[in-house]
């Protein structure tokens, strides 16, 4: 599932047969006993994170957790930050061991996102992108990196990459077939056009015709 926001965007993994929701990032190992804190990308973390559910993990190829799923043990608040603890991590070296791991749970495909302005990658794949009116591409995909994820723009035989966030993402309308970017100044501005221009500065900085 994909969502704008502020900070970045929750989005699902692409894996054969399945759909998958991204619903967390582990970013620090917290105290000596395995507990990890979280990054949350979802809204429902109480719920989410219950003893028991297990997610697949996004890490290096090099990672020992490649491949691997991890179970929660127990999911607690501290100081407002969200902590987890997992079946099989039990030490702080163990936990440094999955810093920067993402976490994905499977989710029905036929299933309707259970956050506010979330949308499966399916349902952005293939939507005309829109600038001030007018039709600049077509999203071929969505990349899903650590930070944030990206829009994957189909521009004529180019490609543009847009962090799905709302500030440049404001609007998606699966129903109306299209997302409204409002993108920074040069993001789909066309090459040809700015080797033109500076080829004409060049011309009048030299006063050749």
């Amino acid at each position: 599932m994909a969502a704008a926001s502020g900070d970045g965007a929750r989005a699902s993994a692409p894996r054969p047969g399945k759909t998958q929701l991204r619903v967390g990032r582990l970013v620090k190992a917290h105290g000596l006993k395995g507990a990890l804190k979280l990054e949350l990308y979802t809204d429902d973390p109480d719920g989410r994170f219950v003893p028991g559910a297990e997610f697949t993990l996004q890490v290096p190829d090099s990672s020992s957790w490649f491949g691997k799923t991890v179970t929660v043990r127990e999911f607690r608040w501290m100081n407002t930050h969200p902590v987890a603890f997992f079946e099989g991590v039990d030490d702080r070296d163990a936990a440094e061991s999955l810093v920067r791991a993402i976490l994905w749970i499977d989710q029905d495909e036929q299933s309707t996102p259970d956050e506010e302005d979330a949308w499966f990658d399916h349902q952005l794949v293939g939507l005309d992108v829109v600038r001030d009116g007018v039709v600049v591409g077509r999203v071929a995909r969505v990349d899903h990196l650590p930070a944030q994820d990206l829009l994957a723009v189909a521009v004529g035989e180019n490609e543009v990459l847009v962090p799905f966030v709302k500030a440049i993402v404001p609007e998606v309308d699966p129903a109306a077939g299209r997302v409204v970017v409002t993108p920074p100044a040069g993001l789909f501005e066309e090459l040809p056009a700015d080797d033109e221009s500076t080829a004409e500065d060049e011309t009048a900085a030299t006063g050749e015709d």
